[in-house]
């Protein structure tokens, strides 16, 4: 696999690389015969996916960061190209999420989920753009179901989402004629840590659950970061992880009165209780919380 890649020999960085898609996707570029820049904040974790990706067959280091950090991040992108080569791949994926209602979530966190997902993503391609334009390369934001369809309960989490792929859709229109390609991956529900932080709380469940099929679905995590993989080989415009969101992006103007509708019966039945805000889930969002000051 590693000869016939495009990949092979290529330097790739992937944001929020510690677990979960930042993981699956570090590692199919290795077994590619990438060198893979691991990003994210748990340096143990960072070193574990580096073993991880040096193990089938790519170089790879991490860099412990904070993506919203510009002048750490300036000098990870520095320090990636001195030591791994120019990037020519860039997998936008660093990223958290917090439940609850608009108005009694902690305006902190609010806004610290915007700053992750999307100011994150800015930082990310401000600092390394410079070599994607030197190389000709590819940048993949990741984005989420959640950043075109309704998400009750998970309002940052849907607007970065949706703000990341409209910064992402700007990006590829103004670097296109310089030789670079953008492209977003848009993922449902799978069995990250992250989803599973919500499964613990009454007020997600009940939503995912009475999503239509099969957007209520949980898929599971193996194959993402192949998948991917390959859409990076190919720098494809969209990846949709399942495929059947290509099609949903059809029914975008029908999906704002069913979620509402479904929405309207759910909440009106819960309790104060099961409404409180969930806080960022996930080891992830451990890690953010915990995050050096």
């Amino acid at each position: 696999m590693t000869g016939a890649s495009p990949l092979h020999g290529r330097t790739a960085v992937v944001t929020g690389a510690a677990r979960g898609v930042g993981e699956q996707v570090a590692l199919a570029l290795a077994r590619r015969g990438a060198r893979v820049a691991v990003v994210g904040h748990e340096e143990a974790e960072l070193a574990r996916v580096a073993a991880g990706c040096r193990a089938a067959g790519g170089a790879a280091h991490p860099w412990p960061a904070d993506v919203t950090d510009e002048r750490r991040m300036t000098a990870v992108a520095r320090e990636i190209g001195a030591r791994l080569g120019p990037v020519s791949v860039v997998v936008a994926n660093a990223g958290i999420v917090a439940g609850g209602p608009f108005d009694r979530m902690d305006p902190a966190v609010w806004r610290r989920i915007v700053e992750v997902n999307l100011m994150g993503s800015a930082v990310t391609a401000r600092v390394l753009l410079p070599a994607l334009l030197a190389t000709h390369g590819y940048y993949l934001q990741i984005s989420s179901l959640a950043g075109f369809a309704p998400s009750p309960m998970m309002s940052a989490y849907a607007a970065s989402k949706a703000g990341a792929e409209a910064f992402a859709y700007a990006l590829r229109a103004e670097v296109a004629h310089r030789g670079v390609a953008v492209g977003v991956a848009r993922l449902t529900w799978h069995d990250t840590e992250m989803i599973r932080g919500a499964e613990e709380h009454r007020v997600m469940r009940e939503l995912r659950h009475h999503l239509p099929w099969p957007m209520s679905r949980v898929y599971a995590l193996d194959g993402v970061g192949e998948r991917l993989a390959r859409g990076i080989e190919r720098r494809r415009p969209l990846i949709g992880l399942p495929p059947w969101i290509g099609a949903v992006g059809a029914a975008r103007p029908l999906l704002p009165r069913l979620v509402t509708h479904r929405a309207r019966h759910i909440l009106s039945r819960l309790d104060e209780d099961a409404l409180a805000p969930t806080g960022l889930l996930g080891r992830g969002g451990a890690a953010d919380r915990e995050r050096p000051a």
